[in-house]
């Protein structure tokens, strides 16, 4: 068994599914400390929901799937903020009007076009076939939101916990909230092939809310925030690979076990 899971790391496709997977991990728990907090967790959800639409009017048009949602995500997430910014409409509510409407839109676009479309890899998710391109994207953009919150972490942390007196101090929140909402909207287009665009919100979600069972500061709910999304991946990842679990799947499991393990250990913490 050991012998099989050396055996398992030198493989390619392996390396390419884990690297990936780690890296979209890393993404998503760092941008899910301050969305959570900032009770805009479902946002991943709705954005998700954007990019499976998107994905759908891509396959039907023989376009490329990830470079077609990509903007679409983008452009919807920034549509999300000033939407409620500037409209009587809630934060929930929004979401839930963009992303019903992007699958209805998906959908149709698939049932009309009459040809044999397969997206369930942008559903479900798909990770035992990641393409280099797709590698090399992932990577970047770990690197990219990891350089973000390094520049711009005092401004991210005033603008999670008081945007008011985040304002108060001449700084443009609508800026940093835009930056967060289009590196998560990245996020999510690329990490639907891990995970799918059912689950990959939980991703976003399940790492900040496990962490602050235990970790109180900011900066060590941020670290085990990581820490939790990347073993969860890497568990996940292995387990498709050696036993056959449906990767997607598997990871949000691992996350939900670890989040029941973490609110007993609080528990026991706080007698």
């Amino acid at each position: 068994m050991i012998l099989n899971i050396f055996e398992m790391f030198s493989l390619p496709f392996f390396q390419k599914a884990l690297i990936v997977g780690i890296s979209i991990s890393i993404c998503a728990a760092l941008l899910g400390v301050s969305m959570v907090l900032k009770k805009n967790s479902m946002i991943g959800d709705g954005l998700s929901h954007v990019g499976y639409g998107a994905a759908a009017i891509a396959s039907a048009l023989n376009f490329a799937p990830l470079a077609f949602a990509m903007p679409i995500v983008v452009i919807a997430s920034i549509f999300i903020l000033k939407l409620t910014e500037k409209s009587k409409i809630h934060g929930d509510a929004a979401i839930a009007i963009i992303a019903s409407s992007s699958l209805a839109i998906g959908y149709t676009v698939i049932h009309t076009a009459g040809t044999n479309i397969d997206i369930e890899s942008y559903l479900y998710g798909s990770i035992n076939f990641i393409t280099t391109e797709e590698l090399i994207i992932s990577v970047s953009l770990c690197l990219i939101v990891i350089l973000a919150f390094i520049l711009l972490y005092n401004k991210i942390f005033a603008l999670t916990f008081d945007e008011t007196f985040f304002k108060s101090t001449g700084s443009k929140s609508s800026i940093y909230s835009v930056i967060i909402a289009i590196l998560c909207s990245l996020t999510v287009v690329v990490g639907m092939k891990i995970l799918g665009a059912l689950l990959i919100s939980s991703l976003i979600i399940f790492p900040t809310i496990s962490a602050r069972q235990v970790f109180k500061t900011y900066k060590s709910v941020i670290i085990a925030s990581v820490i939790i999304s990347v073993l969860c991946c890497m568990v996940g990842v292995i387990m498709n690979f050696y036993i056959d679990f449906p990767a997607g799947s598997t990871i949000v499991i691992v996350n939900l076990i670890v989040l029941l393990i973490f609110i007993a250990i609080g528990k026991i913490l706080k007698r």
